[in-house]
């Protein structure tokens, strides 16, 4: 759209003056224009057709692309990985069924202690500041395309071990996508304690039964629920 100099210069305050350029603009430069002009006509509107509807259209859109842009900026980033072990409170190791495809909770003695699964522990940086000093984590078998994620199961928040072709996608996870399922917020309680919680489900933890009970699997429960274990030592081996 072109518009004549001489039309505008009737309607600008005095001492200001209009530049056409031939650079593309941008819905959200034509609405800080028209915010601008209100301004410097004291608030008694700006002369251009008096259509409010647009007004509000334009200053609408402006306000609708910033937020999508900031969205898809709300992304965790990979920082960093290292290789570590897991036991919990009763000293039970993570171990690899392959034939279900879990990871149970065992207690393993020394010849039998290369059944320990070893974890590629990738962390992240939070999209968004957190109160907590919780840091988002995802969590692979070491040698294999395998990674820990808590999805729903029958309506109920289960741990599951999901094989992810191009480890490239865990490098950005956008905070709104269904690959958050991927992400545990690892919250330090003590010297190499930790608890697992999902960031897909909040309050939803990884846990272990108590031996007692003869429940081998590593699965998902809420806080203080009875008989399992939601604290870990997470130890680190490089």
């Amino acid at each position: 759209m072109e518009f004549e100099s001489n039309s505008w210069s009737s309607k600008l305050p005095q001492g200001l003056d209009v530049e056409i350029s031939h650079h593309p603009i941008t819905l959200r430069c034509v609405a800080n224009l028209i915010i601008v002009m209100e301004r410097l006509n004291g608030g008694k509107g700006f002369a251009l057709g008096r259509d409010e509807s647009l007004l509000n259209f334009l200053l609408e859109s402006a306000v609708e692309a910033q937020t999508e842009r900031a969205s898809s900026r709300a992304a965790f980033s990979s920082k960093g990985e290292y290789e570590c072990s897991v036991t919990d409170s009763e000293n039970k190791c993570w171990v690899l069924n392959e034939g279900s495809m879990e990871l149970h909770a065992m207690m393993l003695q020394g010849g039998s202690s290369y059944h320990k699964v070893h974890l590629n522990l990738s962390t992240y940086i939070t999209p968004v500041p957190s109160e907590t000093k919780a840091r988002p984590v995802a969590l692979g078998i070491k040698g294999s395309n395998l990674y820990l994620s808590c999805i729903t199961s029958e309506g109920t928040p289960t741990l599951h071990l999901e094989e992810v072709a191009d480890k490239e996608q865990l490098k950005s996870i956008n905070h709104e996508s269904d690959m958050v399922r991927f992400l545990f917020y690892k919250q330090d309680t003590g010297v190499d304690i930790s608890t697992l919680e999902s960031a897909h489900y909040r309050n939803w933890f990884i846990s272990t039964a108590l031996q007692q009970d003869n429940t081998k699997m590593v699965n998902m429960c809420q806080s203080a629920t009875p008989n399992r274990f939601t604290t870990f030592t997470v130890q680190r081996h490089n």
